[in-house]
Parts: C-alpha cells; sequence; structure tokens
C-alpha cells in the first residue's frame, strides 16, 4: 500500500434496518469516504442523517446491507479493536478509580502490573488528570470523566479514534475546555479521529476536513477543507475566514435539515 492510502475507508456503503410493520428505513446509501492517517474528520449532518450508525460500522459494531469498511484496505468484518470508539455517556466503570478505569483494557490484554500502572500513568497525565489516580467516577465532574474515557481508550492503542458527540452533555464552558484539549491530545499522540458533531463550530475548532451528510439516507453531500490556522482557540472565531467557513457550511446544512424535517412530517401523516 501507498504512503497516501487511506487508513480507514468506506466504499459504496448501504445500511438498511427494518422499521417494523413491513417497513424498512435506508439509514446511509452508497456513502464513499476515506480517511487519511493522523486526519480529524468530523461528519455533520441532521439528526438521523446515518452518522452514528457508520460510525458503528466503521467500529464493526453494525455490518453495511451492502458496500464495505475497510481498515488499512483489508476488510472489517467485526468488532475492530483497532477503531476504539467513544459515546456521549462516559461508560465508566463506577466501583472502579481512575486508574482502574484507565488500565482495565490493558488488563484484559494481559499486560503486566508494572506496565498497566506505567502506561496508565503516561495517559492519566496526558489527560491532565494526575492527582486523581484514586478517586472514582462519582467523584469526578462530567469533563473530568469524559477524560477518563479518553485515556482508557488511548491507553489500549487503537489505530482510529471513533468519537460519537463526546462533549454533548457537557455545559459550554466545559465543552470549549475539552475541544481544546482534545487537540492537544491529537497532536501530542499523533491518533486518526473522526468525530460526530451537530455543531458547526465544533467541526470548525476540531476538524481537518469536514463532511457534511445529506439529509437520510446519508450520503456525503460535500467535503471542506478546513484551512484555519493551527494551532486553533476559541478566539478565531471572531476571525472573518471562520466566519465565512461557518457560512458555507451552513448553506449545505440548512437545506438537509429542512428536507428531513419535511420527510419526518410525510412520515408522520403516513402513520396516522
Amino acid at each position: 500500500m501507498s504512503a497516501t492510502s487511506p487508513i480507514l475507508s468506506a466504499v459504496a456503503v448501504t445500511k438498511i434496518f427494518s422499521a417494523g410493520r413491513g417497513r424498512d428505513v435506508t439509514a446511509v446509501q452508497d456513502l464513499s469516504l476515506d480517511v487519511f492517517e493522523g486526519e480529524f474528520v468530523c461528519m455533520l449532518g441532521a439528526s438521523g442523517c446515518g452518522k452514528s450508525t457508520m460510525l458503528n460500522i466503521f467500529a464493526g459494531f453494525e455490518k453495511p446491507t451492502s458496500g464495505a469498511v475497510m481498515l488499512r484496505g483489508k476488510p472489517i468484518l467485526g468488532i475492530e479493536p483497532r477503531c476504539g470508539m467513544v459515546f456521549q455517556s462516559y461508560a465508566l466503570f463506577p466501583w472502579k478509580t481512575v486508574r482502574g478505569n484507565v488500565e482495565f483494557g490493558l488488563k484484559m490484554q494481559g499486560i503486566s502490573s508494572a506496565q498497566r500502572r506505567e502506561r496508565g500513568a503516561y495517559f492519566i497525565d496526558m489527560v491532565k488528570l494526575r492527582g486523581f489516580e484514586n478517586h472514582y467516577p462519582t467523584e469526578l465532574s462530567g469533563g473530568m470523566q469524559q477524560r477518563v474515557t479518553l485515556a482508557r481508550l488511548l491507553a489500549a492503542d487503537p489505530e482510529v479514534l471513533l468519537m460519537d458527540e463526546p462533549f454533548a452533555a457537557l455545559d459550554a464552558m466545559t465543552r470549549q475546555v475539552m475541544q481544546e484539549e482534545l487537540l492537544r491530545i491529537h497532536e501530542a499522540s499523533g491518533k486518526t479521529i473522526v468525530f460526530i458533531t451537530h455543531s458547526i463550530d465544533e467541526a470548525l475548532i476540531l476538524s481537518r476536513r469536514i463532511v457534511v451528510m445529506s439529509a437520510r439516507p446519508g450520503r456525503v453531500k460535500a467535503v471542506v477543507v478546513n484551512d484555519l490556522p493551527a494551532p486553533r482557540h476559541v478566539d478565531v472565531q471572531m476571525s472573518p475566514q471562520y466566519n465565512a467557513l461557518k457560512m458555507q457550511i451552513w448553506n449545505l446544512v440548512e437545506s438537509e435539515i429542512r428536507q428531513h424535517d419535511e420527510a419526518t412530517r410525510r412520515l408522520s401523516r403516513t402513520d396516522e
């Protein structure tokens, strides 16, 4: 494989779910996308456009109805440990400490206690939780719990991080802090990240490319290169370049939201 080959690919992926009463719903249709090593790609679109479905297919939690997903040129046929997932919920073990949660995956891999402690400490430090190693999740804020989730995932060393609106439950200020922290971690780790969001601002702060999805069935409507200067901070939102990009993306998204709302109304009338 050449140096420019994608690390992660979707090739003409379609996913159809049964909605009951003999009716099927096409969540994603003929979607193709390449993600390259070290990239930070955001997938953006209206609710129900298939973003999370696509992430679950990349992780191997779902199988495409047709088409294929590939990791380093080989088909993903089942749950793929080289693609680590971060969900909206923190998914931490409440009975384990920060250290216990971060080291859990390493323990399952059979790594020795000394190596687990060293590797766990490295990533706890990376997410700025040194001093909280012996705290339990209930003793931490939402932002701190999501840092633990990130540290646990990074410690397991997946090749791709798949992130499904991980900051959606956080308040606005904590969310901005976590966005900047994720950029710092991305720079330090060099990991490939595919990140789902409903927020144009979040996509512009984080990504190098923004994949705008169509309304259901989800397709790639446009791919926008985000050439805002890096490293990015919240103050980039004051720049004319930022506002021009935001307007470009909003114009792409707005028509899809209207289509989604109209399709929802038609479906509601059908069900009456």
